[in-house]
C-alpha cells in the first residue's frame, strides 16, 4: 500500500529565509562598520555597535523561528535550521565577550560570525523555491495564459 502523494512546499517559509538571511547579512555588515568607526577613534560609534548588536540579535532568534517553519511545515531541508542555531549560539557569545571586554575573543568571533551569516545568506538564496501553485483565471484557450507571440493570429472580418 503506497502513501499518498506528499502536497507540494509552500514557498512562504523560503522567501521569509532569504528576507531575513538578507537583513541579517546588511546588520552583521553594519556591525563591522561600526567597529571600524569606533576603531578610527569615532568613539561615538560604540553606542551604535551596541544597539544594532541588539537588533542583530533579535533578527537572529526570529530566524531560528523561521528555519523552523521552513523545516517542519514547509518540508524543507535541516541545513538552515541548524545554521541559525550556529549562530545564535555565536551572537549570543559575541555579545557576551563584547560586555567582559574580551577583545581577542569578540574580535575572531565577530569574524567568523560574519563569515556564517554570509555562508548562510549564500545558502538560503541558492534553496529552490517550489514552483507557485496554476491558477486558472480564463484567457483565449482556459489556461489563464495569453497566446504565445510569434503564434497563429485570429483577424476577425
Amino acid at each position: 500500500m503506497s502513501s499518498p502523494p506528499a502536497a507540494p512546499a509552500p514557498r512562504w517559509p523560503l522567501i521569509l529565509l532569504r528576507t531575513s538571511t538578507t537583513l541579517l547579512a546588511l546588520l552583521a555588515l553594519l556591525q563591522v562598520m561600526l567597529a571600524g568607526s569606533f576603531l578610527n577613534g569615532t568613539y561615538d560609534s560604540l553606542k551604535d555597535h551596541e544597539g544594532n548588536a541588539m537588533v542583530l540579535a533579535t533578527v537572529v532568534v526570529l530566524q531560528l523561528a523561521v528555519a523552523v517553519a521552513v523545516r517542519w511545515p514547509g518540508r524543507g531541508p535541516l541545513r538552515p535550521l541548524w545554521t541559525t542555531a550556529l549562530l545564535t549560539a555565536a551572537v549570543i557569545g559575541q555579545i557576551t565577550a563584547g560586555y567582559a571586554r574580551a577583545l581577542g575573543v569578540h574580535v575572531t568571533l565577530g569574524v567568523l560570525l560574519v563569515s556564517g551569516v554570509l555562508f548562510g545568506l549564500v545558502g538560503a538564496w541558492r534553496l529552490p523555491l517550489p514552483a507557485r501553485e496554476a491558477r486558472v483565471v480564463g484567457g483565449p484557450d482556459g489556461t489563464g495564459r495569453l497566446p504565445r507571440p510569434g503564434g497563429p493570429v485570429e483577424v476577425a472580418k
